[in-house]
């Protein structure tokens, strides 16, 4: 029987050809930007065949892991203000599997209660219009789209005098839930969380 790669090979296997790719050593040369051969001639299309062959590769990498049962997950640790989190998160070349799903799941309210533990005091904020703009909102807001949503994921944003800390409360797949793209079946809500007097800027 054949090896079968993990999923940390998978991730390496990926940035591996994304590099190839960027530097042009893998391109799909039928892409054209326009479809007209009159009108190809003058526009460049490397940059698109580059990118198009990496997002060939990456869907057969996304069925090898349907196929063979390979996680889409890595153990993410998030650190703010002294305390540590380490939790499930989907990484973002790979997709979710049905048991995947059910462990992100199982995580959300570890995820949100750290959340709101080191945003306390901080004011919030929803994203919309994809994230280009920013409305407050206020806890019990946050609590109601917890209860809509069935996973959670989390990102920050700091510097010496700055911290942003992002709640992203998602339903469906992770990898369709991002930019709204996959709604209604899959899609997320951006929660920004901003020390008093400051404005997100993820």
């Amino acid at each position: 029987m054949s090896k079968v790669y993990t999923t940390e090979e998978l991730i390496q296997i990926l940035a591996a050809e994304r590099q190839a790719c960027l530097k042009g050593e893998r391109l799909k040369l039928e892409v054209t930007a326009s479809g007209n051969p009159l009108i190809d001639q003058f526009i460049r299309t490397d940059g698109l065949q580059k990118f198009t062959a990496y997002q060939d590769f990456k869907a057969a990498i996304h069925n090898y892991q349907q196929e063979n049962h390979v996680s889409g997950l890595i153990l993410h640790e998030v650190s703010v203000r002294g305390q540590v989190l380490r939790y499930p998160k989907v990484d973002s070349e790979l997709i979710a599997l049905n048991i995947d799903l059910e462990t992100l799941k199982a995580a959300k309210n570890t995820i949100v209660n750290f959340w709101d533990e080191v945003t306390t005091g901080m004011d919030l904020y929803l994203s919309f219009n994809n994230s280009k703009q920013h409305q407050k909102i206020l806890k019990p807001d946050v609590e109601r789209i917890a209860q809509r949503t069935e996973w959670a994921s989390l990102w920050k944003w700091e510097n010496s005098n700055f911290l942003e800390m992002i709640l992203q409360l998602g339903w469906g797949k992770p990898e369709e839930a991002h930019y709204k793209r996959g709604r209604p079946h899959s899609g997320s809500e951006y929660i920004h969380a901003v020390n008093p007097g400051n404005y997100p800027i993820g």
